[in-house]
């Protein structure tokens, strides 16, 4: 919560000064290690000259710290956490059209093997797996007076926000989702999970009637 509040200090004070002592001591140590657990978690390890691009985007950070709006309603770290994978996505596509001019069979392969993968799945099973969303969605509306104590109410706020989400956040592993988790209710893993696994419960009671077609 601290590194959260120095963020909103920052963006909120026009003491040059202050900005710098905020910046200095406590957000750029948090946008730091940010930075590298994205890195890790969403192997763009792979990128060529990845220690550059690491410290270039710790450094583009900063030019978009004054952005941030904390009235529209998101944690600072959650908002800079999506700017940041979205940036290096970016150079990904980018590395990626260059890979591309050269003629890479190794990006041909890629991109056949993906175009192969997308169309596995069926009209009709896109069809049905958007209806269970849908109805998931409404179901755990449902949800929210079963979990009121601060933690419970944290992480089924945190859930919410990355389930409408989704299309933009693009998480790609379980071990990214812990971390948006932790990110956005400012708890640890454990407390996390501990909270999840009464949801998992609810959500474990939803599929059985979904797939009897109770639902």
């Amino acid at each position: 919560q601290v590194h959260e509040d120095a963020i909103i200090e920052y963006c909120s004070t026009n003491c040059l000064r202050k900005k710098e002592e905020l910046y200095m001591s406590l957000i750029r140590p948090a946008f730091s290690q940010m930075v590298d657990k994205i890195v890790y978690t969403y192997r763009f390890t792979n990128l060529p000259d990845i220690e550059d691009l690491r410290e270039e985007c710790k450094g583009w950070l900063v030019t978009i710290l004054a952005k941030f709006d904390p009235s529209k309603g998101s944690k600072a770290f959650s908002y800079f956490s999506v700017v940041t994978k979205n940036w290096f996505i970016h150079k990904v596509k980018k590395n990626k059209k260059r890979l591309e001019r050269e003629v890479s069979f190794e990006a041909v392969d890629y991109d056949l093997e993906r175009d192969l993968m997308d169309k596995g799945e069926s009209y009709q099973d896109k069809k049905v797996r958007k209806e269970l969303i849908a109805n998931l969605r409404k179901e755990m509306e449902t949800w929210e007076v079963d979990f009121t104590k601060e933690a419970e109410k944290k992480v089924y706020d945190a859930v919410i926000v990355l389930f409408d989400s989704a299309d933009e956040i693009e998480i790609f592993n379980k071990k990214a989702i812990y971390l948006y988790l932790r990110e956005i209710t400012g708890m640890n893993t454990k407390q996390v999970v501990t909270q999840l696994n009464k949801m998992r419960k609810k959500y474990r009671e939803f599929r059985t009637d979904w797939d009897d077609g109770k639902i």
